[in-house]
């Protein structure tokens, strides 16, 4: 079954964090290394304004745990990358899906992409589509994404494919196991993008490719590079 994005995205979840310390530079650089075409991470504002990449925001020392949103970005570990610096570092050649766990990192998030030319190739993304759809009046470019579970659609996928193209939302992504060729074809019948994540054994990449997913997400960027290569043949 053929995808709406051709060739769909391999993206290196937390850069390659099956290879490598997860959300640092050298995971990101290593995920585009071995052949992902996309990264993931998630993306918090500092309380100067910086847009930072780390998964749960929270930075401990010793027993003590501080947001990211009440430290100043010169109070956060080295390890923790800027999305500028991000940037610097691999370039802009790539999809960029960022969860805007802190919504209030919306704006320092379009700006770092805005200032290296990369907001056509970036895809936000949030469990709230209502809140998802406010973000289209910020950019036109940007790519918006409903990341959501197949159980939490009470009103059904069709109705939801259906809200989505109504308010401008690109793409459903949901685990891969809430996926199958039907409901792939149905998002696609709106023009509707469809991501899976956590796919991370060869078996359920090679399923999640042949029915025609646009994107997937995987820890394991070697397994995820080697089986879009299997699919694409």
């Amino acid at each position: 079954m053929d995808s709406l994005l051709r060739p769909p995205i391999a993206f290196g979840h937390r850069g390659a964090r099956a290879h490598a310390a997860e959300n640092t530079l050298d995971s990101f650089k290593l995920g585009l290394k071995l052949g992902a075409t996309g990264l993931e991470s998630d993306v918090w504002r500092t309380k100067d304004g910086e847009a930072v990449l780390d998964h749960d925001g929270v930075i401990r020392s010793g027993l003590r745990r501080r947001p990211i949103a009440d430290l100043n970005r010169a109070q956060l570990p080295p390890h923790i990358p800027t999305l500028a610096e991000l940037y610097d570092a691999c370039g802009v050649d790539f999809a960029l899906s960022l969860d805007v766990k802190d919504p209030a990192a919306l704006d320092a998030t379009l700006a770092a992409a805005d200032a290296a030319g990369a907001t056509e190739h970036l895809w936000l993304c949030h469990p709230d589509w209502r809140l998802v759809e406010t973000w289209r009046a910020r950019s036109k470019a940007v790519k918006l994404v409903d990341s959501t579970r197949l159980r939490k659609i009470a009103e059904g996928p069709e109705r939801r494919a259906a809200t989505l193209a109504d308010v401008g939302i690109d793409a459903l992504n949901m685990h891969w196991t809430d996926w199958n060729s039907g409901l792939v074809t149905l998002l696609h019948r709106f023009e509707r993008v469809t991501f899976a994540w956590d796919a991370q054994q060869p078996r359920a990449l090679a399923l999640t490719f042949a029915y025609g997913i646009d994107g997937v997400y995987s820890d394991h960027v070697d397994r995820l590079v080697s089986a879009l290569e299997d699919q694409l043949r």
